[in-house]
């Protein structure tokens, strides 16, 4: 094809732009003196660069009767990251949204964000401007006005409005407990060699430095002077979008992401408060067909800097979204491409799945850059972190042997991994369409990649198996989603109804849905929104998943490694394996005084909120307490001299945070108190704990704290005997500390408090009436001192070390949203 060709092929001709600014010619102007010296590129602003002085003139409409000389939608992102899954300044990131105007007040231009989620949308004018002076803006910046020119436009330097810390860097790493960082002013500037000016948006960049004398792991691990961090920060100004795009009413039950918006024109007996749906512009060619090509469709390019095979797998997986739009009606309107070579991918015109590099092990993202006045997506950009599929390698190595790498066929770990990728790149693609997670899709035959799936192990003549670990394709929920967020209906409340009506008829079929934040709090009420979950029957799964560990744990070695890879390894790669369990165990734990609660409106067949029933709960229960038995959590005898290696050469932060704690000497017993410390933590967090007091106050026959806490305290005192009588004693430390603990906490209330502080009072005076003999009396006397000292009780759950550190959970992380 001959390059004229290819102008011709309307998809193609932006991607051959791409390499270039469109538009933009580099010409000497000397229209005022505030030029002088400056190269003109002519894009959705005139823009005037001097690279021998660092500035960057814009040239700004003439100001309105308002003072206003333009409105954008601006946004910024990075160029270049810290690398610190912890700290989150990655490559790519982006932040929210904001709607610009440049106003001239006197000698001076200040930059505003203005706030649009207070309005009085479709009012006569006094109205409208009543509520738009009725919140506060943000003015972020003020610059000189460096000179006008002939047609009254005005000229400003924004070099210092590019070098703010416009990205939260600061509190970034002081979140992450790298404390003092400040941004340099000296060491921070405007590049005037990144300017690149488009017909509907301009990007510009600054390098930021941010010093501190005090600086924390992350920064000593990660850059050359630790007191010095830059990076580069991106900057775009964004034509705003043509009228016409249809807002979305949210739904509570369509599984979608929202904007809060306040609409002061609301006639009464209408809420001001609503939710606008966030979603691309997707328009039919044929309006009247019941599916048609579209005017623009959405397109998704896979970062270049992805390797293969994770590029081909990333972009297979991304292509799953595909049959739900034409099942939504749209046909070729939702395609994946490799990013073409030169493509910038922070510029806003390309959807980018992002391959993102860090230091440690992190969680991947799928943002947006949305219009915060309507809700349109205008950009999709997803962070894929690199060294998940590492992690990931981790597990499946451990569970089938190193030596299935590169192998083929169903147990080998490479293409488990690429398995994953694939659900993974339509997962976080998904975030940046507009759908948000569905964490009860596991427990309905994995009706969605929303959720986040667990490996699913299964015991093929007697070895673990990985052949169905991971699903492919999207799911029946992720179809329902396409439609109802994408589908066509009719415009206005005919419209409304007709969305209405899917996802009515979608929450009376039975279709599960639960959000992050019925997910994620420990103490969840929300039996179905377990995350890394499986299974319809969350206890049911929880006993065959201990089945499977105790065969992966009886069959790990060395097998797990590679030929020459240090033995030290060994001691990384048991984590995940002896902690095959945690969270099957957390979903399990959250039968226990679970509510079945929808997130449903009037008139919905499912309008009530259950509370588990009893036989279900105290089967889970059971189930949860199993996980305690000394000899399921004590570490096979032959594997216990291979997991104490010595290490040598620089010291490795990915490994140091992800084994257990106890040097180069493997420590059984810290293995075993942080498995306990997990099952015991799961079934004593105060909400939970709190709703076993309300629903047996309300029903008697459901269980109470009471129950709960004498299961457990039963179940932790069991007789033990032989080499399950150490790892007996630490459990029951777990206990007594675990419950002390939630006893003080604020959020306990005061009849959980009660209830333990009683249990535990008759704890210690059952030990102190039969110590029993040797180390075992030692061990009862010391824990009913303990108990009956509540200033040393206090002093022992203020130490340090009093709990062994937890390595990092999730198989992808610690904690996060996406």
């Amino acid at each position: 094809m001959t390059r004229v060709a290819w102008l011709c092929s309307g998809a193609v001709a932006l991607v051959l732009m791409a390499g270039a600014p469109a538009l933009a010619r580099d010409k000497p102007q000397a229209e005022s003196s505030a030029t002088a010296g400056a190269q003109r590129q002519d894009g959705l602003l005139p823009v005037y660069v001097d690279k021998a002085k660092g500035r960057i003139l814009l040239s700004l409409p003439a100001p309105d009767a308002d003072g206003v000389s333009g409105r954008f939608l601006y946004l910024t992102a990075l160029r270049t990251g810290m690398g610190s899954a912890p700290v989150g300044l990655d490559r790519a990131a982006i932040r929210e949204t904001q709607v610009l105007v440049f106003r001239r007040i006197g000698k001076k231009v200040i930059a505003e964000y203005e706030n649009p989620r207070f309005r009085a949308a479709g009012a006569p004018a006094p109205e409208q401007t009543a509520a738009r002076e009725a919140f506060a803006t943000s003015t972020v910046w003020a610059g000189e006005v460096a000179g006008t020119e002939g047609d009254g436009r005005i000229l400003v330097d924004i070099a210092s409005f590019l070098t703010r810390d416009v990205m939260g860097a600061a509190d970034a790493l002081k979140g992450a407990d790298e404390k003092g960082y400040r941004l340099v002013p000296d060491l921070s500037m405007a590049d005037p060699s990144s300017v690149r000016v488009f017909p509907e948006n301009l990007e510009f960049e600054a390098r930021q430095t941010y010093q501190s004398d005090t600086p924390g792991p992350e920064s000593r691990n990660i850059a050359p002077d630790a007191k010095l961090i830059t990076i580069q920060v991106r900057h775009s100004l964004v034509k705003l979008p043509e009228p016409g795009f249809d807002t979305r009413k949210f739904d509570p039950r369509a599984g979608v992401f929202g904007g809060v918006v306040l609409d002061y024109a609301a006639p009464l007996g209408e809420e001001i408060v609503g939710q606008m749906a966030y979603r691309f512009r997707l328009e039919k060619t044929d309006p009247t067909a019941a599916k048609s090509p579209v005017k623009k469709p959405i397109v998704f390019y896979v970062d270049r800097a992805a390797p293969e095979p994770i590029r081909t797998a990333l972009k297979e997986g991304a292509s799953w979204w595909a049959q739900a739009f034409e099942a939504a009606g749209y046909l070729d309107a939702y395609r994946v491409e490799i990013l073409p070579e030169g493509v910038d991918p922070l510029d806003v015109r390309y959807n980018v799945i992002n391959w993102v590099d860090r230091a440690t092990r992190g969680w991947s993202v799928g943002q947006s850059v949305k219009d915060p006045r309507t809700g349109e997506i205008l950009k999709g950009s997803v962070l894929l972190g690199a060294l998940r599929v590492r992690q990931d390698m981790l597990i499946f190595e451990g569970l089938v042997g190193a030596d299935k790498d590169g192998t083929g066929g169903p147990n080998d770990p490479v293409q488990v991994s690429l398995s994953r990728l694939r659900q993974l790149a339509a997962h976080e693609v998904g975030h940046s369409l507009g759908f948000a997670h569905n964490f009860a899709g596991s427990t309905q035959d994995r009706a969605s990649v929303m959720d986040y799936p667990a490996p699913r192990v299964t015991l093929l003549a007697g070895k673990p198996d990985l052949s169905d670990a991971y699903g492919v394709g999207l799911g029946a929920w992720d179809k329902f989603i396409v439609d109802w967020l994408y589908g066509q209906v009719p415009a206005g409340k005919a419209g409304e109804a007709a969305l209405a009506a899917k996802a009515k008829a979608e929450a009376d079929s039975g279709a599960r849905y639960v959000t992050d934040g019925d997910s994620r709090p420990p103490g969840a009420a929300q039996p179905w929104g377990g995350l890394w979950d499986d299974g319809s029957d969350p206890t049911a799964e929880l006993t065959r998943m201990m089945a499977v560990r105790r065969v992966a744990l009886d069959r790990f070695g060395t097998a797990a490694l590679k030929t020459g890879e240090p033995m030290a390894n060994l001691r990384r790669k048991y984590v995940p394996i002896y902690l095959l369990h945690r969270y099957q165990l957390e979903a399990a734990a959250k039968q226990v005084a679970g509510v079945e609660y929808p997130y449903g409106v009037k008139g919905d067949v499912h309008d009530a909120s259950p509370v588990v029933p009893a036989a279900r709960q105290r089967a889970a229960l059971e189930a949860v307490l199993a996980t305690l038995k000394p000899s399921e959590l004590d570490t096979p005898e032959a594997l216990i001299p291979l997991l104490s290696a010595g290490q040598s050469g620089d010291d490795d932060r990915q490994f140091e945070i992800e084994v257990f704690d106890g040097g180069p000497v493997f420590d059984p017993l810290t293995a075993a108190d942080v498995a306990a410390g997990l099952t015991i933590g799961a079934l004593t967090t105060p909400d939970r704990l709190k709703r076993l007091v309300e629903q047996h106050r309300r029903d008697p026959a459901l269980p109470g704290a009471g129950e709960v806490l004498d299961r457990l305290l039963t179940k932790a005192f069991a007789p033990a005997s032989g080499r399950d009588t150490e790892i007996a004693r630490r459990v029951q430390t777990r206990a007594v500390l675990e419950m002390a603990g939630v006893s003080r906490r604020a959020d306990t209330s005061p009849a959980v408090s009660a209830e333990i502080d009683q249990r535990l009072a008759d704890l210690a005076a059952r030990l102190k009436a039969s110590p029993g003999e040797g180390s075992d009396r030692a061990h009862r006397l010391r824990l009913a001192a303990l108990i009956a000292d509540r200033d040393e009780m206090a002093r022992v759950l203020a130490a340090p070390k009093v709990k062994p550190t937890v390595p990092p959970g999730m198989p992808i992380g610690d904690d996060g949203e996406y």
